[in-house]
């Protein structure tokens, strides 16, 4: 019997038991759907994260004030932890940096004739545009001038440009900022999750002096909020990191012996962290898929144990006629798989519905990858070979009088 017989055998005997051949061919849809998803969601998942990761830069350092509980001593001693204006145009003079850009943060109430939201407020220098790679749309951004005379300018995000204004130039009119006027310059262009918290389409920015000297108080006018340093392309970031802590050390007059007054938070060990963790539900997602398949392919060895019994007189008609073993082997062995590739090929099917379905949603985007369907193909196959063997062997070894005495 050559393989093409065996294939068109395989064909008929699922043809003659249909009902039986859905039911079983059901659970390694099931598996298949469940495997192929999973492992497109796991995908997906690191794709997104990675996304988000490069939109915030994961060369950038994030300087805070404060350091370990150890710092406490200087609280009491009269020296509280800050930053300031200071400190961060010291940073930017670090060769091991592109450059250093302080800012202060505060959540306000911004209006527009009746129509008022609450919105976060980034005080910021125009050095933060260039280290962040912040790109207007329309209009300009403010410049060292303006943050040197505290002009009261406003860079928005579109999204906040069409709550306020929709539909119409935002450029040169005004928005209040608790009460404060300040003319709007510039649009910000994109969106996308900042390390500051939020969205870059709802950032409302304006000059840093401007803020501290009308909105943000401060202990003193020079303290800010925090410093984002970009590390050089090519240099080590560790570098940068070493500089900036021997920079800051030196000016805050910190002894050898005492604790740091600031942090430093290092975004690329944020970023391999987070790899690290979606690279591991990405694995236990397919994992918990490949259960469902092995699952499936536990129904296939029940379904065939009883296809084999219910066939008993069949297989010793073709064996008393020439048939041999392997052929009686061969042929359930087949079935089997023939049931887990038909079967998966149906459940990739389902998968990609799925997953278009919940693209199409808009809230995350899924992609079937060839890859995922070779590893559920593959997978499939070898669970129809797995557990369609004992059957397959068994219905083998049965003696042709026996199986003709069979009632």
């Amino acid at each position: 019997m050559n393989f093409l017989q065996v294939i068109n055998e395989a064909f008929r005997s699922m043809n003659a038991n249909r009902l039986r051949t859905v039911l079983t061919m059901l659970g390694i849809v099931i598996g298949i759907t469940s495997v192929v998803l999973l492992l497109a969601l796991g995908d997906s998942m690191k794709r997104f994260i990675g996304k988000q990761l490069e939109q915030l830069g994961t060369n950038m350092l994030f300087v805070v004030p404060g350091g370990d509980r150890a710092s406490e001593r200087r609280l009491r001693s009269g020296a509280a932890p800050a930053l300031t204006m200071a400190d961060a145009e010291a940073l930017n003079g670090l060769n091991s940096l592109t450059g250093a850009a302080p800012a202060l943060q505060g959540s306000f109430k911004l209006a527009v004739g009746n129509e008022t939201a609450d919105r976060n407020i980034l005080g910021v220098t125009p050095a933060m545009f260039k280290i962040r790679n912040w790109k207007i749309e329309t209009g300009s951004t403010f410049s060292d001038a303006d943050v040197r005379s505290s002009a009261r300018m406003v860079v928005i995000g579109h999204k906040v440009a069409d709550q306020f204004f929709y539909k119409i130039d935002p450029l040169g009119k005004f928005i209040r900022i608790q009460n404060v006027a300040f003319q709007v310059v510039g649009v910000l262009h994109g969106e996308g999750k900042q390390v500051d918290g939020g969205d870059l389409a709802d950032l409302v920015l304006v000059p840093i002096t401007a803020a501290s000297a009308t909105l943000i108080r401060m202990p003193f006018p020079d303290n800010v909020h925090y410093v984002i340093a970009q590390g050089k392309s090519g240099k080590n970031l560790q570098d940068g990191i070493a500089d900036i802590n021997e920079t800051l050390r030196d000016r805050h007059h910190i002894k050898f012996e005492e604790p740091d007054d600031f942090r430093i938070e290092n975004l690329a060990s944020f970023a391999e962290t987070a790899k690290k963790i979606s690279t591991g539900i990405a694995a236990l997602l397919g994992v918990i898929g490949a259960i469902s398949l092995v699952v499936g392919g536990i129904g296939i060895m029940n379904i065939m144990l009883v296809s084999v019994t219910e066939r008993t007189r069949e297989i010793g008609i073709r064996m008393a006629i020439g048939a041999k073993p392997r052929d009686v082997l061969l042929q359930f062995l087949t079935e089997a798989v023939v049931i887990c590739f038909v079967g998966g090929i149906v459940g990739i099917l389902l998968a990609v519905g799925a997953a278009a379905a919940i693209t199409s949603s808009g809230q995350f985007d899924v992609f079937v990858t060839s890859q995922a369907v070779i590893v559920a193909c593959s997978f499939s196959s070898m669970v129809g070979v797995f557990f369609g063997f004992y059957p397959a062997r068994r219905a083998s070894k049965l003696l042709p009088v026996d199986c003709l005495r069979y009632e």
